[in-house]
């Protein structure tokens, strides 16, 4: 593994819509807001990272390009510095598009040398941050290979139905090809989510599936992400992670005070926000106590709140 990408964490699976592209804004976001220094790398073309951020009107969003020219050509990474404080983004988009082809391409020749060209350009600035996280594309095998070449971990988020538990095979498919270049990879955990938190005999068996297909032992984290919809899409139509959202439903005023001052609503109304952060926080302290873990920090050490940023 590339010197200082022991803190680089995958968001990965074979199957679109089970969660990366959240998991990663959220966790970023909030571990950011805590103080740690994070960059997240968004891999797929789709460039969802930038709806979930609010950026995507924005002028810093190259749909890309950036990336792509960095990915196919060795240039430096130029990472948009401020998304919010502490958190930095390599945008992603449709120009990633053109990488992959690049990549396939010179896989052809070198391949390992296509499968390292994301952890080659991070190698020098991963000194900067305290964890990076990576948006995976849920296709494009050329360039979750290259995520995964660049991550010391994989954390998977799955959903309960049987169809996105499918996409742990194609993602041992993906460790098994980049192995050879990247032998410390390891699986960080497991996540449910979109979990209907009144079904939780459906989330238990869907655990446990989980567990016959990785084996018992398996790093399954205890936090599950609930589906909230209404949640979801203020939060992508505001631009605000689920943390902001709740801050913004809290502080809002309550509706008898806007009848009675005779003032339209136009504040955030999805309550559900507050479990949602709820859950976002306690993930956040299980992926922050499973690192610290596995570099030697002693249990009593390891942070009990997602504020206690190790340096």
């Amino acid at each position: 593994m590339t010197q200082g990408l022991e803190r680089v964490v995958a968001v990965v699976n074979g199957k679109g819509g089970v969660g990366k592209t959240t998991i990663t804004a959220n966790i970023g976001g909030m571990l950011a807001a805590s103080g740690y220094r994070v960059l997240l790398v968004d891999m797929d073309p789709q460039g969802n990272l930038a709806e979930e951020l609010g950026y995507t009107a924005s002028d810093v969003n190259d749909d890309g390009l950036g990336l792509a020219q960095t990915l196919a050509f060795g240039s430096e990474l130029k990472p948009v510095v401020g998304i919010r404080e502490n958190l930095d983004v390599l945008v992603g988009g449709s120009h990633l598009d053109m990488a992959a082809a690049g990549l396939t391409m010179k896989a052809q020749k070198d391949p390992q040398g296509a499968k390292a060209a994301l952890a080659a350009a991070l190698g020098p600035a991963a000194p900067d941050y305290d964890l990076i996280f990576i948006d995976c594309p849920p296709g494009q095998e050329t360039l979750q290979q290259a995520a995964l070449a660049a991550a010391r971990w994989a954390l998977i988020p799955v959903k309960t139905d049987a169809s996105s538990r499918k996409g742990l095979r194609d993602v041992a498919r993906r460790l098994d090809a980049v192995v050879e270049i990247n032998p410390d990879i390891d699986l960080l955990g497991v996540v449910l989510f979109g979990v209907n938190r009144s079904a939780k005999r459906v989330s238990e068996a869907a655990r446990e599936a989980v567990l016959n297909d990785l084996g018992e032992g398996a790093p399954v984290f205890r936090t599950s992400i609930r589906h909230a919809e209404a949640a979801a899409q203020e939060s992508r139509e505001r631009g605000l992670l689920a943390f902001e959202l709740e801050e913004a439903v809290l502080s809002a005023p309550k509706w008898w005070e806007l009848r009675r001052n005779n003032v339209e609503h136009d504040g955030p109304r999805s309550k559900s926000a507050v479990g949602v952060a709820e859950d976002f926080q306690a993930l956040g302290e299980e992926i922050v106590a499973r690192i610290t873990a596995n570099e030697g920090v002693a249990t009593s050490e390891a942070p009990t709140a997602v504020g206690e940023a190790t340096r």
